[in-house]
This record gives structure tokens, C-alpha cells and sequence, in this order.
């Protein structure tokens, strides 16, 4: 009997590592697909409001995880607004104002522009694999592609959502789909991925959808309609002195 238990637990022990394993490699590969040392890309973000919807385009320039600037490109009123990205810090310039704005604290959690987005959400462009640990919770069939389902837990604090819940397409290895998680459990937003393509060798995803669950509206389309990975972008972009 006691041989049956060690060897049971034994058993118990390898599937749990198995998994663990498994898990981080599903999730190394999502970031060989999205992550990338540096890229440049324009993209349109179209929100839709509870009576009615607007699009707003913009491009990006993007080093790592500590650098990005974005200049929005239109409608009229928002054409010549910039944002820049250094480390943890953001400034936005406004046009209108011809004033330069850092915004820190708990106005990172404001939404951008009125969208599902916040401005938290933009400047985390971490890699998974730093922020949350992994498990397999299962597999689902989305639209007709088999998908890993993925729970994955902070493993630090500066995080704006403990827990995610990631599906996993099982043959390109992108998300389709994600839940975002407070600590408390409650569900904060939903993103859904799709119109995969392959470009320069990764599968990467040109259209997202967010919805921020806490707020009234259809959520927020994101589309990448142009995209360059490891380019050479100039030093001077990722200046204060750029936005103006």
C-alpha cells in the first residue's frame, strides 16, 4: 500500500512539472511571435461608444519594453497629439494647448482617448515570462482552431492585473482570446484576436478587440494596418525635445 502511495505521488509530482513545463513553453512561444527587440507601425483605433463610434489612427515607434513614442495622425482633432514612453514615465503633448503633460500615478488607469484602453495598459509591454508565472488549465476549439488555455498569475507587483486567463491558438501560438483578472477575481476586461497573418517569420495578429467590462459600449478595435520588426529607429525619436 505505501509503495502505491510514493509511487502515486511520484506520478503527481513529474505530471505537475510536465505541465509547468509545458505551460512556459507555450508561453516562450507567444513571445517569440509577439515580442520583438524594436518595430515600427501604424495602426487605427476605432471606439464605439454607447451612440456612436470614432477612429483615430496613429503611428509607433517601439524599442523593447522601455521605449515607444506615438504621434496620432487623425481625425483633425486629435492629428499632432504625441505620447512618449521612457521606462515607467509618460508625457503626452497636446497641440491645442502646446502644453507637454506627465502622467503618473493613478492617472495611468484613466482610459486613453475614451477607450476600452488605459494608459496603463500601454506603457506594460513587458514579456509574459517576466510578469506571471503559467499553468495548463485545458484546451477549447475558438472558431473552429484548437486553443491551450493558459491561468497565469503575477509573480511581481507592479502589475495592473494579478491574473490572466489566456487562450492559445495551438498550432501559430498567438492568444485568440484573453480575460484580465483583479486580485479580487473579478473580471476587469476581455481582449479577442484575430485576422492572423505571418510577417517576416512570427504569426502576429493585426486586429484586437478590448473591452473593459466596468463600462457601457461595444469596446474598442485595434487594428495594426502597417508593421516593421528590427528596424533601425534614430535615437532623437525617444526624446522629450521630439514632442514638440
Amino acid at each position: 500500500m505505501m509503495k502505491r502511495i510514493i509511487n502515486s505521488l511520484a506520478l503527481a509530482l513529474l505530471f505537475t512539472g510536465l505541465t509547468a513545463q509545458t505551460a512556459d513553453e507555450i508561453l516562450k512561444r507567444v513571445e517569440q511571435n509577439l515580442s520583438s527587440d524594436n518595430r515600427i507601425f501604424e495602426s487605427s483605433m476605432t471606439i464605439h461608444g454607447v451612440r456612436s463610434s470614432r477612429t483615430i489612427t496613429s503611428r509607433t515607434y517601439a524599442v523593447g519594453d522601455k521605449q515607444a513614442f506615438t504621434e496620432y495622425l487623425s481625425p483633425a482633432r486629435e492629428q499632432g497629439t504625441k505620447m512618449l514612453k521612457l521606462e515607467n514615465q509618460l508625457w503626452i503633448y497636446s497641440p491645442s494647448t502646446d502644453r507637454v503633460i506627465q502622467i503618473s500615478g493613478h492617472m495611468l488607469r484613466q482610459s486613453v482617448m475614451g477607450s476600452d484602453l488605459s494608459y496603463e495598459d500601454m506603457m506594460d509591454d513587458r514579456r509574459i515570462t517576466e510578469v506571471y508565472n503559467a499553468s495548463l488549465a485545458g484546451e477549447e476549439v475558438i472558431d473552429g482552431n484548437r486553443s491551450l488555455i493558459l491561468e497565469l498569475t503575477a509573480k511581481v507587483t507592479d502589475v495592473a492585473y494579478y491574473s490572466r486567463k489566456m487562450w492559445v491558438d495551438a498550432e501559430k501560438f498567438v492568444p485568440l482570446k484573453e480575460e484580465l483578472y483583479a486580485r479580487s477575481g473579478q473580471l476587469l476586461k476581455r481582449t479577442t484576436l484575430s485576422e492572423v497573418v505571418s510577417i517576416e517569420g512570427r504569426w502576429f495578429p493585426m486586429k484586437v478587440v478590448y473591452k473593459d467590462m466596468l463600462k457601457q459600449g461595444e469596446g474598442t478595435e485595434f487594428r495594426i494596418t502597417a508593421v516593421k520588426f528590427d528596424q533601425v529607429i534614430p535615437d532623437h525619436i525617444f526624446t522629450k525635445a521630439s514632442l514638440r
